[in-house]
């Protein structure tokens, strides 16, 4: 008897949270009917970082290898798109794909880059692996300024549309319920289903066995060895899943830019990266999405509202530029998340939870 009550309170309490997930869908469906360019623009963006945070977070929060390279697979995802949809008619290197098919091979590139970089990501562990990824950004760099024929150097290229089911998701108008959509309300699903499949895939690989092995490997590396997991194999594969995550959020980002600069893809996107899954959470899906959300959504909001905030203000009118004060909020926020809140902003809404479902499971005893 006692044992069915705290079932029958978990039922209730999980109840309203399908309830909630369902209306905070309907929310997201809803959002290109009711808001301006800047507010999906700036959706898109969160979506795009949430992506490339959950394949770091896969790398380093669930298997415990550090990675100052993102930035470099975010540029093969972007460029690598620009490439194959390309026509050539702009003068640089192009090959006609369709752009579905060119999106698809963009991140199968940029998993095939993390492939060839798998054999050392599987043998060197700690500040080694950070320092050698951290290689990529300075080659990467390299090769975006100066191969003309395929980046367009120092201006970068335009990014060809994506046509997928006969939809071009370009500036298009295309009427639904009487509302125009341009290129930002169509990318909007888009970016709304490659996030979707984004998350329940790692979700879905966090809780199997490989995702057992990986916060094995991360906890004890020769453990994990003595139990039987091949743990070279292991990290090397998970650099590749990592890569293509973030070639993805490339490709997404390539299109709502709609062109893709070299300048954009250094160092500090890949910093950027390692701040959203420090706060957000270590090892955590829903951690990478809160902390790739509150990193890519906090300049723009500052660049937005600049005129309104103190010691905030446009670039080129003295004090501090909105990108500068994003940086040092989100740099006090890893500070703060490492010292009061170790397991990052979902550990904070988990203690919440916890305390709300204290009261009903107590009750359920005395009576």
């Amino acid at each position: 008897m006692s044992d069915a009550l705290p079932r029958r309170s978990t039922a209730v309490l999980a109840r309203p949270r399908v309830y909630g997930w369902a209306a905070a869908g309907l929310v997201l469906v809803a959002f290109p009917f009711y808001l301006d360019r800047f507010w999906l623009q700036a959706g898109l963006f969160a979506m795009a970082a949430a992506i490339g945070a959950i394949g770091i977070n896969l790398l380093t929060g669930a298997t415990g290898q550090l990675s100052m390279g993102h930035a470099f697979f975010l540029a093969v995802g972007a460029y690598g798109y620009c490439v194959f949809a390309g026509d050539g008619t702009d003068g640089l290197t192009g090959l006609g794909l369709p752009g579905w098919l060119a999106a698809v091979l963009a991140v199968a590139l940029a998993g095939a880059a993390g492939g060839l970089f798998s054999p050392i990501a599987g043998r060197l562990r700690g500040a080694y692996l950070g320092i050698a990824t951290l290689a990529l950004i300075f080659i990467g760099q390299h090769v975006l300024f100066n191969a003309h024929g395929l980046t367009g150097g120092f201006n970068g290229r335009a990014v060809p549309p994506l046509n997928l089911f006969g939809i071009a998701f370009d500036d298009s108008e295309l009427l639904v319920a009487r509302v125009p959509f341009g290129s930002a309300e169509k990318l909007w699903y888009l970016g709304l289903v490659l996030l979707l499949a984004g998350v329940l895939f790692a979700r879905g690989v966090l809780r199997g066995r490989p995702g057992r092995a990986m916060n094995a490997i991360r906890d004890h590396r020769i453990a994990a060895g003595v139990m039987g997991i091949p743990v070279a194999r292991y990290r090397a594969a998970v650099f590749v899943l990592s890569s293509m995550y973030a070639g993805l959020a490339g490709v997404l980002l390539a299109l709502v830019f709609q062109r893709t600069v070299p300048e954009y893809f250094g160092m500090l996107l890949s910093l950027e990266y390692l701040a959203m899954i420090v706060i957000g959470g270590l090892g955590s899906v829903a951690g990478a999405v809160v902390g790739g959300v509150f990193v890519s959504l906090l300049p723009q909001l500052l660049n937005r509202y600049s005129d309104a905030l103190p010691l905030v203000s446009a670039p080129g009118t003295g004090g501090i530029t909105p990108g500068e004060a994003a940086r040092y909020l989100y740099g006090a926020a890893v500070v703060a998340v490492v010292l009061f809140l170790p397991g990052g902003l979902v550990r904070l809404a988990a203690r919440s939870r916890g305390r709300n479902a204290r009261p009903s499971h107590s009750s359920g005893e005395e009576r």
